[in-house]
């Protein structure tokens, strides 16, 4: 069983979202690894780009920081593999855009993120009808496809029915950033994606509170939290200490019986 099935056994999950190279590139390994000690079951380890589309001001700030900083496709692999030095063995989703992977070359992406320690990928801007080549290559390491309120039926049936690892399910239309509420009509969103897939639903896009995650996780399978988990830490004077107290806050939630 791999690492990603393996974090699902205890359900819901948590799922952080943090860019390599925020604030700098030595500060994200650090943050990275505590949130992977403090309550992390998964995290989404951020690939920067210039053109984050799925992204908000949050994570788009966090991300041009980043890039200013020097960071690149090589670099976060180097990072990635350091990060695995360390001792985290829970599962790290690289989070990234299709045109630095392509500028890098497929191929040599795959071979060094999976040598690097990567148990899957998110490319919010490469959908299912042109991700075969990628798909083609990637071997055992799965490619989660997002799926949103606006995904047709027939669209939403395909891409479950052939989703591996899980799915990531925006709750919301736009892009990323913390919202006020969960979203009305959650739970039969995922009851449409669930009737079409046996793999796990995980929801992202608009979750800030342990509140808020422990209302999704009581429907869902998981939780990712981005903009929430970017923010807090970008805004503390000690970033690797708040991000041991944001893990330990939302794991705490998720795990509350209600």
């Amino acid at each position: 069983m791999s690492r990603l099935a393996e974090a699902f056994n205890n359900k819901p999950i948590f799922m952080p979202y943090f860019p390599l190279g925020y604030p700098d590139l030595r500060t994200s390994i650090d943050v990275i690894e505590a949130l992977a000690k403090n309550g992390a079951d998964v995290i989404e380890v951020g690939l920067s780009f210039s053109d984050p589309l799925a992204d908000g001001p949050v994570i788009q700030k966090a991300t041009q920081i980043a890039l200013r900083n020097g960071i690149t496709v090589g670099k976060s692999l180097a990072a990635l593999r350091e990060l695995r030095e360390r001792g985290p063995t829970i599962p790290l989703i690289l989070m990234g855009y299709y045109n630095p992977l392509l500028a890098y070359g497929l191929e040599k992406f795959v071979h060094d993120a999976g040598q690097a320690g990567a148990d899957g990928f998110i490319i919010p801007d490469l959908p299912m009808e042109e991700a075969g080549e990628f798909e083609s290559i990637i071997g055992e390491l799965p490619l989660i496809h997002m799926l949103a309120p606006t995904t047709p039926d027939n669209r939403m049936e395909s891409i479950a029915r052939h989703a591996r690892g899980f799915i990531y399910l925006v709750s919301v239309t736009g892009t990323t950033g913390v919202r006020q509420s969960v979203t009305d009509g959650l739970g039969d969103l995922i009851a449409r994606v669930c009737a079409h897939t046996s793999v796990p639903v995980c929801v992202g896009f608009g979750i800030g509170t342990p509140e808020q995650a422990r209302a999704v996780g009581a429907i869902a399978d998981g939780v990712i939290v981005g903009s929430a988990c970017v923010r807090a830490i970008g805004e503390s004077t000690n970033p690797v200490a708040t991000a041991g107290e944001f893990a330990r806050s939302f794991q705490g939630a998720l795990r509350i019986k209600v």
